[in-house]
Parts: C-alpha cells; sequence; structure tokens
C-alpha cells in the first residue's frame, strides 16, 4: 500500500455485524483518488491469486476486495485464506464458502475455516463521496444467479442488459461489486457502475478500479489471455485445469 498515505485515514478494520453485514466508513479526502484491487471467484487456487496480489502492490493500490467464493473446486484452500488474510484483504461470503461450512469440520482445515465463517454476506463501504457495495452474486445479498450480461463471445446483450437496469434502480450504492458468473465487465447500468474482476482461476483476471472517476484497469494472470466470459464446457474442452 502507498507509504506516501501513511497520514491518511483508513477505513475501519473488517467487523461482522450480527445482521451479517460489514460496514467500512472512510473520511473525505481533497483531490485524492483510491485505487482497489478486485477479485472474486478464486476457489483454492493460490497461484493466481499470488499474481493478483503481485499485481495490485505493483500499482500501489489502497485496498483490497474479494467477491467471494473463495472456496470450492480445487484443493488448496489453506495457503488461499492465508494469503488473503496477509494481504488485508476484504471479503465476502460465495456460494461455495457456504457449501464448505457446511461439511463436517476437518482438523487440518481449521484456520481456513475461521476465516471463511467470520466473513460476511455482503459489505457497505462509503470512500471517496461513493457509496460502494459488494455483494457475491447479486443484491441484496443473493449466492446464486448472479448478474449474467455476456454472451459467450464476451458481447454484452441488450435485453440482459435493459433488465438489470430496471432491477437495480431500488439499489442504493453507486458502485456494486459482484462475482459468481465468471463473466468479466465493467458499465453503468442506470445509475449503478457494475463491475465484476471474473475468477482469477478461470476468467485469469483481475482489476483495480479507481475513485472517484470509477475507471477500471483490467489484468490477464498467468500469461494466460483474459478470458471475458467462461463456462464449464470449456473448461472440458480444454481437457486440463486452467493453472
Amino acid at each position: 500500500m502507498r507509504s506516501s498515505d501513511s497520514m491518511r485515514p483508513r477505513p475501519k478494520t473488517l467487523a461482522t455485524c450480527a445482521n451479517r453485514v460489514a460496514d467500512y466508513t472512510s473520511y473525505p479526502t481533497a483531490l485524492m483518488s483510491t485505487k482497489i484491487g478486485l477479485i472474486s471467484d478464486v476457489h483454492s487456487s493460490p497461484v493466481p491469486l499470488v499474481q493478483a496480489l503481485d499485481i495490485f502492490a505493483r500499482e500501489d493500490v489502497d485496498d483490497i476486495i474479494c467477491a467471494g467464493d473463495i472456496a470450492g473446486y480445487y484443493d488448496s484452500l489453506l495457503p488461499t485464506t492465508e494469503l488473503l488474510a496477509q494481504s488485508g484483504c476484504k471479503a465476502v461470503l460465495g456460494n461455495h464458502d457456504q457449501s464448505y461450512l457446511a461439511q463436517p469440520a476437518r482438523d487440518d482445515e481449521q484456520s481456513a475455516r475461521a476465516y471463511l465463517q467470520q466473513l460476511p454476506l455482503i459489505i457497505e463501504l462509503e470512500l471517496e463521496q461513493k457509496k460502494i457495495l459488494v455483494v457475491h452474486a447479486n443484491p441484496p445479498a443473493e449466492q446464486h444467479g448472479g448478474i449474467k450480461l455476456l454472451d459467450q463471445q464476451g458481447a454484452v446483450i441488450e435485453e440482459r442488459r435493459r433488465d438489470w437496469i430496471v432491477r437495480l434502480s431500488e439499489v442504493d450504492c453507486d458502485v456494486l461489486i459482484v462475482g459468481h458468473t465468471h463473466q468479466v465487465y465493467a458499465l453503468a447500468l442506470g445509475d449503478v457502475f457494475v463491475v465484476n474482476p471474473g475468477s482469477s482461476v478461470f476468467n485469469h483476471s483481475c482489476m483495480i478500479l479507481s475513485l472517484p472517476d470509477l475507471t477500471v484497469q483490467r489484468f490477464a494472470l498467468g500469461g494466460h489471455d483474459l478470458v471475458e466470459c467462461w463456462n464449464f464446457g470449456m473448461l472440458a474442452r480444454a481437457g486440463s485445469i486452467p493453472f
């Protein structure tokens, strides 16, 4: 994080409220830009996560957010949660995280389980006078479904775009950060700027969101091309795991 900002007030540390909502409040800062590293759907895969965290360190981000699904599919959950905890990443629960927590606990997984248990369903922040909402799939706190906007070529499907403009019209935020769908996009849906960084392991992607100007940088991970829209049929055709 930025050493030059050492005197700058920081958001509150992660706190899970009784209703499973984490609330972060920052102080207004004049003529400043805040850079947030965005990842999602890490799926127990520490290698692409390390690459994303290295990018965030190089780009000197102020904060890191993960939009859920830390667990699932692969088998390196403990080092994945350790990396996220060490980075100070703010994260929400995804459906795979909840499925993992519903399983009987194993002795060698206590640390990873404890990390997931303290995560909220949503995060609400205010940074650079922008209200930010983080949820795994879609508001208010959905874990399934998600905001699916793209076709297999990565183009926005106009009918879905119009539908989500209506569905998000009552959501009280300026920026909505989601995951779940394994689609990579950043676009305005009505008054809400919606960002999905994609899956670090399947889309080979992470993002940096700059506030207050709402610009997004996309980064490909692991020497792979960034995949705009990914599904499991692509994994079957490839015949191998992404990392």
